[in-house]
């Protein structure tokens, strides 16, 4: 098994920017979450993850775009070195997070993707956000791309399966368990619909007995 490679050897001084857009949107993300909790609204963030994509991903990136496969290629064509992942409660907590970051004066939205209202074939569904913000190191300012992709817990545990058998070809019934996958991922968004109405039922409760 071929050892991969170092990201810092990959990425040079690159690698702090990267790192840095991720330190500065899990700032905003927090903030988001202390906002609510202050003025005693419910948290709609379950939890948040980041990577840097590795330089072997990365690598193989490059080459199926024509690139040559160095870090120095990744400015202006490749915009998701840097990724955060926001699992939120509800599917309205997706889209309301997505608002608040989109109208924030520093942060230019660039492109996005809505797979929970378009769902890949497969039954992915995420809400997909590249996103440009400025990143200062010392006096130098850089304005750094990242990939956020917003998305419920039930979506998250299905995307986490449905990886696990993507790059697996050779297990028995593969198509028979994508056939599988899609069936889950349908009634899983029906059931998230059914959450919000019940959720909705207890909070209109809650104002009654107010």
């Amino acid at each position: 098994m071929n050892k991969e490679m170092d990201p810092l050897d990959f990425y040079g001084e690159s690698l702090l920017l990267y790192d840095s857009v991720l330190i500065e949107l899990s700032s905003r993300i927090d903030i988001i979450r202390k906002s609510r909790l202050l003025h005693s609204e419910r948290d709609p963030i379950e939890n948040v993850k980041t990577r840097i994509k590795s330089p072997d991903s990365m690598i193989e990136k490059l080459k199926m775009k024509g690139l040559e496969p160095v870090a120095e290629s990744i400015p202006g064509n490749i915009n998701d070195a840097a990724g955060m992942r926001v699992i939120c409660t509800y599917i309205d907590d997706v889209y309301s997070v997505a608002a608040i970051l989109a109208k924030q004066k520093d942060i230019e939205v660039l492109e996005v993707k809505d797979y929970i209202k378009n769902p890949k074939p497969s039954g992915y569904r995420s809400y997909h956000m590249i996103v440009e913000l400025p990143i200062y190191i010392g006096e130098d300012h850089h304005r750094i791309c990242a990939e956020i992709q917003l998305r419920t817990l039930s979506m998250d545990f299905w995307a986490s399966l449905e990886h696990q058998i993507r790059y697996k070809h050779d297990i028995p019934n593969h198509k028979m368990i994508e056939s599988e996958l899609k069936r889950c991922a349908d009634e899983v968004a029906s059931v998230e619909m059914n959450f919000l109405t019940i959720r909705d039922m207890i909070n209109a409760t809650g104002h009654r007995s107010g």
